[in-house]
């Protein structure tokens, strides 16, 4: 209960960041230098209305399609530096895993002298005069690029542009000579339909995986700007930044995750879209720099027992707003924590990466228009759009949970629906280790057999809102368990601080088992 999964920016294995994770292998591939061209341009033959009808021989073999996409798919070999603590091993800033030094590194006396160390992605030709599309996460930390060419060319290559927000980038060779591939622009893939990825896994180089695609729009992504595509191609550590084409060898995504228990692929796979990567890499060539809307909302969609616990049908569609920045555009107009927002510019929205990608499309400077529900009435705020800070001034302040900061008040531990809680003393902070920055109460004890008790609730969570309201004294969380049973609901919504992070959890009234 309250574990919220994992998944892994880069086609990295056991659920950890592929960036600069994939070091040596480096391996010849087939291929042959040619003439500039797109090389991507098999002709579908459209049958029965079917867009991605299979070619003849499809999926006896996909040879042809290989022989004729391989040469503009490239290896990425980049040199990070890091800084390395006691013990040898080093980490990457942002990611969760050491590094052990190459043999021949460092030293004596060295152990506090930047280090280096060698990792590996993929990438690919999208224009003949060496520009290259790669994951954001491949490059980003880069001091040095170079690119392995499937004839056994190495070139360097300098960083144009790149966009954590969708984790792409764009970087360049020298020449004008180069097989290049394109984005497909007019037909969109189906669950069902084959692709192939290419790519670099493990260093192993030219490397090509089959299978279909095995679902749409999957919001997996922090940031919300990606509705990736769920492929089942086998893509692993070193994939991070190659292609995926259909059967045509159009390049209908971008690899970019797996999800993975194991270590290895598991058939999860997830690639960004084509029409993403080819409106942000254009403008990455451009020279441009990718600015984002933002009104300053931490919304987040919940569940239909959540939905219920707030007074809503148990299908309905929108976004919670969880948290408000203080001073930010959506708070000068007027959005407050606990609005429901269900329409951004007119248009319904089904969940908060729905609204985020709304809202994220809108240019500095424009007004927004943001329908919420509040106290059960609609209303339309206009927000002012501002420009969305980066990832790391975003996340400086997130620990404080979704509730405002509250007052704690005197009192003794009191039991409420199952739940033994009291307000967080120093004392209390100090026994389960919760930062001054969280605000609520906090759980003692939790009485066996009780939904609580069922649904994991464990001593030393914290409640920091509850029915909409900041909690901060058992007398404020009795108050919203007794406004939602006298609203006839069968639940109450519970925001749950644990070592993990926030989450929204129904806790169903006892009088109702």
């Amino acid at each position: 209960m309250l574990k919220r999964k994992e998944f892994i920016l880069g086609a990295a294995a056991g659920l950890t960041l592929a960036a600069a994770a994939t070091a040596g292998g480096v391996i010849n591939w087939p291929g042959a230098h040619a003439d500039p061209q797109a090389v991507n341009r098999l002709t579908p033959v459209p049958a029965n209305g079917n867009s991605f009808p299979p070619p003849p021989g499809a999926p006896n073999s996909f040879a042809n399609i290989f022989e004729q996409v391989a040469p503009a798919v490239v290896q990425i070999d980049v040199t990070v530096k890091v800084e390395q603590p006691q013990g040898g091993a080093f980490q990457i800033p942002g990611l969760p895993f050491q590094f052990v030094p190459p043999q021949g590194r460092g030293g004596q006396g060295e152990e506090d002298e930047p280090q280096t160390t060698q990792g590996a992605g993929s990438g690919f030709f999208i224009s003949q005069d060496g520009f290259i599309v790669t994951n954001n996460h491949v490059v980003a930390d880069a001091t040095e690029i170079k690119v392995k060419m499937s004839d056994g060319r190495e070139l360097p290559a300098r960083l144009i542009g790149r966009d954590p927000g969708t984790d792409l980038a764009v970087i360049k060779v020298e020449g004008n000579d180069f097989k290049y591939v394109s984005f497909e622009e007019t037909a969109q893939p189906r669950v069902g339909d084959w692709v192939i990825a290419v790519g670099n896994p493990f260093g192993l180089g030219g490397t090509a995986t089959a299978g279909i695609v095995s679902a749409k729009a999957r919001d997996i992504d922090p940031s919300g700007y990606n509705d990736y595509i769920q492929i089942d191609a086998a893509i692993n550590r070193g994939n991070s930044g190659g292609p995926t084409f259909d059967i045509y060898g159009r390049v209908i995504g971008v690899n970019s995750a797996i999800y993975s228990p194991t270590g290895g692929s598991v058939g999860i796979g997830f690639a960004i879209p084509a029409e993403t990567a080819k409106s942000i890499t254009e403008r990455l060539m451009r020279g441009q720099a990718i600015e984002r809307g933002y009104v300053g909302l931490g919304l987040r969609s919940l569940s239909p027992d959540s939905w219920e616990a707030l007074g809503q049908p148990k299908d309905f569609k929108g976004a919670y707003v969880e948290t408000v920045t203080e001073d930010g555009p959506a708070a000068r107009a007027g959005v407050k924590v606990n609005d429901i927002l269900v329409a951004v510019n007119g248009e319904a929205i089904d969940s908060s990466a729905e609204a985020t990608r709304r809202v994220g499309a809108a240019k500095p400077g424009d007004t927004i228009r943001l329908e919420v529900i509040r106290d059960g009435r609609r209303q339309t705020l206009n927000v002012r759009s501002g420009v969305r800070p980066s990832d790391e001034e975003l996340n400086a302040g997130e620990e404080g949970g979704s509730s405002a900061p509250g007052q704690a008040q005197p009192g003794q531990s009191e039991t409420i629906e199952g739940l033994a809680v009291t307000p967080l003393s120093a004392a209390a902070r100090s026994r389960f280790n919760i930062p001054e920055s969280v605000n609520g109460v906090v759980i003692t004890n939790v009485a066996q057999g009780s939904s609580a008790a069922r649904l994991g609730f464990q001593p030393g969570f914290v409640i920091t809102r509850a029915n909409g309201r900041a909690i901060a004294s058992a007398a404020d969380l009795r108050t919203a368990v007794q406004e939602a049973k006298s609203a006839g609901r069968p639940s109450i919504l519970l925001f749950v601080r644990t070592p993990q992070g926030t989450s929204p959890v129904p806790l169903r009234f006892a009088t109702e088992e």
